[in-house]
């Protein structure tokens, strides 16, 4: 193996070292604010000092919603003529 061979192999082996996608932090204030409640969230700083607790009733309504999603019949495939139309100027 050349001398030559051998720098660009070390090269090309280098390369994905020196490409960075994304800059570290965040970009925006926006972005800031986002990333300071999910470090709050996931590390349980800001947990409510009252324990929330559904009433029995209140759960049993949650449950007949999410039983009630399954009462309708999914079809075999959608009829693509069944929503609105959309014209384009042409």
């Amino acid at each position: 193996m050349t001398i030559r061979k051998g720098l660009c192999y070390l090269t090309l082996l280098t390369l994905p070292l020196s490409a960075h996608a994304i800059d570290t932090g965040p970009a925006s204030a926006q972005q800031q604010e986002t990333e300071g409640w999910l470090v709050l969230q996931s590390r349980n700083k800001a947990a409510s000092p009252k324990p929330q607790s559904a009433t029995a009733t209140e759960r049993e309504l949650a449950m007949q919603r999410w039983l009630k999603k399954y009462q309708y019949e999914i079809p075999d495939f959608y009829d693509p003529n069944a929503g609105g139309k959309i014209e384009s100027k042409n």
